[in-house]
């Protein structure tokens, strides 16, 4: 029985959702286990994981800048303070096991965990794995993934396919349309699109909704859209959907209820990370993603690539939103049996148990 856990890695909701989901399953089981939490200072994890109800300590660790700044040239003494910190958390609260699910802080704490001889299970979410994540394959003990292929940049004897994590609510997806128009104050005659641009939001996606919220108005008749478009561009984009008078668009900083949105969604319109292209394939809806070219080694693309590969969604560049992004939205709309056919082929891909198939890893390595 795991008894006591630390979870490491954050940045967004992309790592910290899983990382969540995972600690609510390995408290499911034994109630009475411990769950620290390591995360980056500043980042998204040291607000979302108490919130959650979880402890959770912060390195002074960051990324590497692709420009040339200040902050890059503090980075080795980051690391190197992060490396000794981590080594005094480990110490002191004296894991069973360590769980890294990506983002800076997994790095170091990973790192020491091992140097430690503790046990670690890695947990990569997207399609192509990233540089961190491919130095820590090397000696953690088990790597669960969300897709095929994997040996490219894993040891193969060491990898378990077994999906990414999604919070809990979307894992259970019990809402029904109608109390999600009820939720959301809906007209129930009109299409609805969803759009999300993760977590923090994607100014790319923002910016040409923005754009072309004239032609989002002008579809007031038979379409609405449900708009998260993150913290940084909230307030600037609310008062310029007030001043369009745009009725049928419904802006959201965050949208705490996901479930009741995806419940409501006719069409999709999200980036390309990996817990968005889980969450879409276990609740089987059609969907254009824009895939974030800021990202390393271009995952999100790839990521996207595995379902356009399946028929499972439709795929828009960054650099070619503007001409094509509403043109493909009110095609779908239109084309109800090309719809259903992108949501069965998600629906294939669903790995509605993935949450548990890790903590059964967990267990197994803890057992040995």
């Amino acid at each position: 029985m795991i008894k006591k856990v630390i979870i490491s890695g954050g940045g967004t909701g992309g790592h910290i959702f899983p990382a969540i989901a995972i600690a609510d399953e390995l408290k499911k089981r034994n109630p009475e286990v411990e769950i620290l939490f390591v995360g980056a200072e500043g980042r998204m994890e040291m607000e979302k994981v108490p919130l959650a109800g979880y402890p959770i300590v912060g390195l002074p660790i960051s990324g590497l800048q692709r420009r040339i700044t200040l902050s890059n040239f503090f980075l080795p003494f980051k690391i190197l303070l992060s490396l000794w910190k981590a080594r005094k958390i480990i110490h002191n609260f004296k894991p069973q096991l360590l769980i890294g699910v990506g983002g800076y802080a997994s790095g170091p704490t990973l790192k020491m965990g091992n140097l430690l001889g503790i046990p670690t299970l890695l947990q990569e979410q997207n399609s192509f794995a990233g540089k961190t994540n491919k130095i820590l394959g090397k000696k953690a003990n088990i790597i669960c993934v969300a897709y095929e292929g994997m040996q490219l940049f894993f040891p193969l004897n060491k990898l378990v396919i077994t999906g990414n994590p999604v919070r809990k609510e979307i894992a259970k997806f019990q809402a029904s349309k109608s109390e999600a128009i009820e939720f959301f104050k809906l007209d129930p005659s009109k299409k609805i699109v969803l759009v999300i641009g993760g977590s923090l939001g994607a100014q790319a996606l923002n910016n040409v909704l923005l754009e072309e919220l004239s032609k989002w108005k002008s579809l007031d008749g038979t379409v609405q859209v449900l708009w998260q478009c993150g913290r940084l561009y909230y307030e600037d984009l609310k008062n310029k959907v007030v001043v369009e008078g745009a009725k049928n668009i419904f802006l959201f900083e965050f949208i705490q209820r996901m479930d009741l949105a995806y419940s409501a969604a006719d069409l999709v319109i999200s980036r390309a990370g990996a817990l968005s292209i889980s969450e879409l394939c276990l609740v089987g809806k059609a969907s254009i993603l824009v895939p974030s070219p800021n990202v390393a080694e271009d995952h999100q693309m790839k990521n996207a690539q595995a379902l356009v590969r399946k028929n499972a969604a439709v795929v828009i560049k960054d650099a070619e939103l503007s001409n094509n992004l509403i043109n493909q939205a009110k095609a779908l709309l239109a084309n109800n049996e090309a719809r259903i056919e992108l949501e069965r082929n998600c629906l294939l891909l669903a790995k509605p148990l993935a949450t548990e198939a890790i903590v059964d890893e967990c267990e197994k390595l803890v057992g040995k």
